[in-house]
């Protein structure tokens, strides 16, 4: 069954017009037609099936049959700082990041970043990378849509109130069980490419975060969160 991201409120037996998106994915790309049936959800939790009920040249309206509860989020609720990179890099962490679950991004500089938004450009930027975790959600279920928060220096965000649980992808000479007893409410952060400094990575640690290894290996900064999160994933099931 199609699935579909909707900005409106829905509601079960009411009548509800399709935003010019949906019409256009649902009606003129896939050639829906009256009597098909659609999942749409609107970010406000759980998800509603609903029927075609009427065409016409530029718009269409759908009845809302039910509705499911189940937002399909993971057992943790995890925050990611991600050091924004250039070009598909970023798309590419945002998207996998969104599919592993991830609760919120918050879009990071540093002195390695290699993108610096421009005030004319951020809009657009932003609402580029909130279309792609959308369509994310679209794919995967997940019925919460995570929001993509403005720029941050790396300075100013460890000093915000993040969750109990911190931790920055950093070497960690220790190799200490760092996930052992954490709480369910986590704080990730990502290095950009060519990773954090030693004066960054010293920072966050007064701050509150721990270093986290994983592996021999230098990942990619849009590998990094993707393996992170499959590790959280597979933790939380174990328990």
């Amino acid at each position: 069954m199609p699935r579909f991201y909707i900005e409106t409120d829905l509601a079960v037996e009411t009548t509800v017009e399709l935003t010019e998106t949906v019409f256009h994915h649902w009606v003129k790309v896939l050639r829906a037609q009256v009597g098909e049936k659609a999942t749409l959800f609107n970010g406000q939790g759980g998800e509603y099936e609903v029927t075609l009920t009427a065409v016409a040249k530029k718009s269409a309206s759908v009845l809302v049959n039910s509705f499911n509860p189940d937002n399909r989020t993971p057992a943790f609720t995890a925050l990611l700082g991600q050091v924004m990179s250039k070009g598909d890099r970023m798309d590419y962490a945002i998207q996998k990041a969104v599919e592993l679950g991830v609760a919120q991004i918050q879009l990071l500089t540093s002195e390695r970043c290699e993108m610096r938004l421009k005030y004319d450009r951020d809009q657009k930027k932003l609402d580029h990378w909130q279309g792609i975790a959308i369509a994310a959600c679209e794919q995967c279920g997940m019925n919460l849509v995570p929001q993509i928060l403005a720029p941050l220096s790396l300075n100013e965000w460890i000093k915000t109130e993040l969750p109990q649980s911190k931790f920055v992808l950093a070497p960690e000479k220790e190799q200490t069980d760092v996930l052992k007893d954490i709480s369910p409410d986590i704080a990730l952060l990502i290095g950009p490419e060519g990773g954090l400094n030693e004066a960054e990575i010293d920072q966050a640690n007064q701050y509150g975060f721990k270093n986290w290894c994983i592996g021999d290996r230098i990942l990619r900064t849009e590998t990094a969160p993707v393996v992170a999160l499959s590790i959280l994933n597979y933790q939380s099931f174990k328990k």
